[in-house]
């Protein structure tokens, strides 16, 4: 399948790691343009998508992802986001756009308090996003996790917000796709593993799709997601 040719731009804070993989997903297994943006600068180089790699920015002191927000390239990352464009934060990148206020709701510690490190799958809840559009509802996806506070928390009226407004775009599951307690990692409620906002145009997710982008890695589901991007932003 010929793919046409988008931008990608990676940020990088101090104390990412997954911002490699990340750039290798984008420009060498999708074969798209993709480049590094340091957290002190104030130009997306023309991006299409903002990639918010995992990692641990800043050392994740204070709360995961708290000081990141503050960081000079976030102020532009809000401003591309609030004007529609395209912005995907994965792990870290999620606690980041929880506390710049992109999307809604807190990341709290693991419900076992250890950091987990395994494939686990989700369910693709909204087929319909810039970010699923490859994908059908139902689908399952092999996906792997990596952090220590993935345990998505919201208050009551913002989780029926995201459920009746179909912003829950995926969940923990097994493989067979049922919903449980005991496929959940974190804790997170109602077994959310990814959110994006009303507008559609924001998305996190705690599992790590350019983990999964090779079958040499153990699954390559994970294009799924950066296919789905690159098809929807050239459509837009």
């Amino acid at each position: 399948m010929s793919l046409s040719k988008i931008k990608f731009g990676v940020v990088v804070f101090p104390g990412s790691n997954c911002d490699h993989d990340a750039y290798h997903a984008a420009k060498h297994v999708m074969n798209q343009e993709a480049e590094f943006i340091w957290h002190k600068e104030t130009d997306l180089r023309g991006s299409d998508v903002i990639i918010l790699p995992g990692g641990f920015s800043y050392g994740d002191y204070l709360r995961t992802g708290a000081i990141a927000r503050f960081s000079p390239v976030m102020q532009e990352v809000v401003r591309f986001a609030n004007n529609g464009g395209t912005v995907i934060g994965i792990c870290n990148g999620f606690q980041v756009l929880l506390e710049a206020g992109l999307l809604p709701g807190v990341m709290l510690r693991n419900r076992s308090l250890r950091f987990v490190c395994k494939f686990v799958h989700l369910k693709v809840e909204n087929a319909s996003t810039r970010f699923t559009s490859e994908c059908r509802n139902g689908d399952v996806l092999k996906i792997p996790v990596a952090h220590g506070d993935g345990n998505y928390f919201a208050g009551d009226d913002v989780v029926k917000s995201l459920e009746d407004n179909n912003q829950v775009v995926f969940r923990y599951c097994e493989t067979d796709g049922s919903i449980t307690d005991e496929a959940n990692p974190n804790g997170s409620l109602h077994n959310i593993a990814g959110i994006v906002n009303a507008e559609g145009n924001v998305m996190g997710m705690m599992p790590h799709p350019e983990r999964a982008s090779e079958l040499e890695l153990g699954s390559a589901d994970g294009k799924k997601i950066f296919e789905s991007l690159i098809h929807s932003v050239v459509l837009v």
